[in-house]
């Protein structure tokens, strides 16, 4: 009854567009921190506030991507029991009887 919704695959291309882009992206910004005319502790401080961002960036990524993930399985297990209760019910029956 049920078909399985095929799970949507990212295409080899657009995974390294997104690499590429964050190591671009990564490399400008350390290079720019590097070459700005300011003492040893004001460039740590960028350094450290961009390392910061980039592992919150991960970790935000993550977690959007596992509350999409539980909502569809959710919503797989809702559609199931529909199924379940729509395969069991029999119109023709008379209650009682």
């Amino acid at each position: 009854m049920s078909t399985a919704a095929a799970q949507p695959k990212s295409s080899g291309a657009f995974l390294a567009q997104a690499a590429i882009a964050f190591g671009i992206s990564f490399a400008a910004s350390v290079f720019g921190v590097a070459y700005l005319p300011l003492d040893i502790w004001q460039r740590g401080f960028l350094i450290i506030t961009l390392l910061f961002l980039v592992s919150s960036t991960f970790t935000l990524a993550k977690v959007v991507r596992d509350q999409h993930e539980s909502s569809r399985v959710t919503h797989r297990i809702d559609e199931a029991r529909m199924e379940k209760l729509m395969a069991e019910h029999d119109p023709f029956r008379v209650p009682g009887v």
